[in-house]
Formats: structure tokens, sequence, C-alpha cells
């Protein structure tokens, strides 16, 4: 029996009501949870280099790692948006400037000599990745604008998708809200799981 698609537009209003309903105190918990998960994995104990999306409002919190990779002497990069679906990644150090986006995102400066191509980063570096939801299989469910998607179909190191137990599905494709361009990431970490 086939599933009827459900409206994304419609899923991402509820998933974004979900998480403020959990409340601060309730996130930073979980958060906290999930930032030690994913410090405890080996890929991220080798990383030489994290790309580090800048968590804003209720998204899952990334300044603990941020955190823990400057302490480990990694490099951080950060994304800007440079276009539909593009990022552009540039090296962050504690006490930089950064810019908050039309988007109400903080983004770092566009300097040249900071600017950090993925590509040449190496199996070994690690992405942290944002989603409204994740799945079981490593399929998220984003905000719309594809530039995670686009970011993922080229990046070689190691994706991992920062989830709240709340918001982990068994199937997006089930739901009938992937589409062709979805990438899956490597790894998604929740306070009570790692699912590879």
């Amino acid at each position: 029996m086939a599933t009827v698609p459900l409206d994304k537009k419609q899923l991402r209003t509820q998933l974004r009501a979900l998480r403020r309903e959990l409340g601060p105190s309730v996130r930073a918990e979980v958060d906290a949870r999930i930032v030690a998960a994913v410090a405890a994995t080996e890929e991220w104990r080798e990383a030489p280099a994290v790309l580090a999306y800048l968590s804003v409002r209720d998204e899952v919190d990334t300044r603990g790692l941020v955190r823990l990779a400057w302490e480990a002497g990694k490099v951080v990069a950060a994304p800007r948006v440079t276009g539909p679906r593009s990022l552009a990644w540039y090296r962050v150090e504690a006490g930089d400037e950064l810019e908050v986006s039309a988007m109400g995102i903080e983004e770092p400066l566009a300097r040249g000599e900071r600017r950090v191509n993925p590509a040449r980063l190496g199996e070994r570096s690690v992405a942290l990745v944002p989603g409204l939801a994740f799945d079981e299989m490593g399929y998220r469910l984003g905000y719309g604008g594809g530039f995670y998607d686009a970011f993922l179909e080229r990046f070689r190191g190691v994706s991992i998708g920062l989830c709240r137990d709340a918001a982990l599905m068994p199937s997006l494709a089930d739901m009938g809200t992937l589409e062709p361009h979805d990438r899956a990431v490597g790894i998604v970490a929740t306070e009570t799981r790692l699912l590879r």
C-alpha cells in the first residue's frame, strides 16, 4: 500500500513547534548529551578539521563541540551562504567577529586567507550537519534551501547529523518527504543513540 506524501512545509512547521515546546533547559540538557556522544566517537577524535554550522535559536547547539575542537587543536570552519544552494567555509577562532545574515544566521567574515576548501580536508574531516529531523538511515529534513544537500554531495569526510530523539523519524522515505537530491549523513547523533 502506497503512503500519502506529507506536505513538507506543514511538517517543518510541526517540527519547529516541537523544538520550541522542549523548552530551553531541556534543550540544553539534551544538547550536552549529544555533544558528549559526538566527542566520544573515534571519527571526532581523529578529525583534524571540523566544519560546523553555528547554531541559532532552538537548533541543536554546536558551541560546545566548537570549543572542544579548538581545545583539541582542530581546524574549525563555519559556513557562509554565497548563493543558491551554495556555502563557502571559513576558518573561525575564538573571539572572531561574526556577521548576522539576512536569514538571521551568524556567519564568519569572508576573509580570503581563511577560506577552507572542504575537498582538500581529506576523508577524516568531520562536518556537523543541521536539520529539523533525521531518520534512522541518515536522511534529513532541512529548512528547504538545499544548502547541505549540495554540500554533502561533494563532501568526502564524515558527516554527522545532530538530532534530538524527539526529531528522529524511522524513515523519511516512508513519509514521502525525500527527493532525488537529498543526501544522507554518515552518522546521526542523538542524546541516546549513534546511528551509522
